[in-house]
């Protein structure tokens, strides 16, 4: 990079379409106590926050995939030192394919923020020292004494809802559970599944389908949130995509199909507004073959028998996004022997970036329903330590 641009107010940074670090200037080197020999060629995910990393993989991506520009976006950069770094990036696709990056300093947040935290302090010290703020709290109490009889009735009442609810939800649970399809195993292909909610409920769902001799389709869906609201749109995602996959419906269709309901869901609606992360895989058997569509869901794994790997990235946005989408769809040919593995962020969000890779390969000779075991075993283990609770599912399938 030149020297002139090294000494700009500003940070400026070059990705690769696969968004490795080809060039950065000594302000953001700076900024982040870097030294470029550090940076060269990394993923510039290295130098993002965890959180930030999920968001810039479900947002960023998507939007500059469709636009090819993304204005303004707040991120949080993390400095060597471990230190968070605020910043506005700004981002346009240059002729070689390569990104440009702009990178501005964001602090100024954080001191206005600090400015309110100091004002609201003072307000709370001045508000204490006055004889109203006592004689009103006393008023309070007293109130609370005299209703404090009806307060427990309440409770008593709300208890006996809460159980009820908790009946209700785990009905619903139940109904929600049957809805999965059983594993596969036959000899062209062997399909197994993980699913756990983190609540009663969950937002994310899947099934596969024998579409006729040779094809299956494979579809797994992550609804935004978990809970009653996420877990009531997987449910009526489910007899769509049920319907259209098993009458062999092409992969853009049925995309194109859920990606209209969404919005149908939503159209008098906004505040109420859900978007859902989808992948869908079709397998053709007999030409050895997988078309795949993914609408912002997490890349799945395919390893070929030799240990050569494949991610399904993101082709687009999540469906439910933008109106107008048009889906389409990547094949590949596939050798006998390889595994695909599916999966939604609450399984690899616990796990350390490029977990999921070195697994694959790790447990590649493993039967599958052992690797299921294993790596569902992994899972709870890392949300009993210390990770906030996700739904999490997986598919994993091997082609003979």
């Amino acid at each position: 990079m030149e020297s002139n641009l090294n000494t700009l107010p500003g940070g400026l940074l070059t990705l690769s379409k696969d968004y490795e670090i080809l060039s950065i200037n000594q302000t953001l080197l700076d900024m982040l106590h870097y030294d470029k020999e550090q940076l060269m060629g990394k993923s510039v995910r290295s130098i993002l926050y965890k959180s930030t990393q999920a968001f810039f993989q479900f947002i960023f991506h998507p939007l500059f995939i469709q636009k090819q520009e993304v204005e303004e976006l707040h991120l949080q950069f993390m400095s060597q030192k471990g230190e968070e770094v605020p910043v506005l990036m700004y981002a346009s696709a240059k002729e070689d394919e390569s990104i440009s990056c702009v990178v501005v300093s964001n602090k100024k947040r954080n001191n206005y923020e600090n400015q309110l935290l100091e004002a609201k302090r003072i307000a709370e010290e001045r508000l204490v020292e006055k004889e109203q703020l006592n004689a009103e709290l006393k008023r309070v109490l007293e109130y609370l004494e005299k209703k404090q009889e009806e307060i427990l009735r309440i409770n008593k009442q709300n208890h006996q809802y809460k159980m009820d609810t908790q009946k209700e939800l785990k009905l619903a649970k139940k109904i929600q559970e049957t809805i999965l399809t059983e594993a596969i195993d036959n000899e062209h292909l062997q399909i197994e599944s993980f699913y756990q909610a983190s609540n009663e409920l969950s937002g994310d769902i899947y099934g596969f389908y024998q579409i006729n001799e040779n094809q299956y389709g494979i579809i797994l869906l992550d609804v935004m949130g978990h809970g009653i609201s996420s877990s009531l749109i997987t449910m009526s995602l489910v007899t769509l995509f049920q319907r259209l996959i098993s009458k062999g419906v092409p992969s853009n269709q049925i995309m194109k199909e859920l990606d209209d309901q969404m919005h149908h869901f939503f159209e008098s609606d906004d505040d109420a507004w859900h978007y859902c992360t989808a992948i869908y895989i079709l397998i053709d058997t007999k030409e050895q073959t997988v078309e795949y569509i993914n609408a912002g869901h997490p890349p799945a794994i395919y390893r070929d028998s030799t240990g050569v790997q494949k991610e399904l990235k993101t082709q687009g946005p999540p469906i439910g996004s933008f109106k107008g989408i048009n889906f389409k769809s990547s094949q590949f040919s596939y050798t006998r022997g390889a595994r695909i593995l599916l999966y939604t962020d609450g399984v690899s969000d616990p796990l350390e970036q490029d977990y999921l890779s070195s697994w694959i390969d790790q447990h590649a000779f493993d039967s599958l329903h052992g690797c299921k075991e294993k790596l569902s075993k992994t899972l709870q283990e890392e949300r009993n330590s210390y990770y906030r609770s996700d739904d999490q599912c997986f598919i994993l399938i091997d082609l003979k």
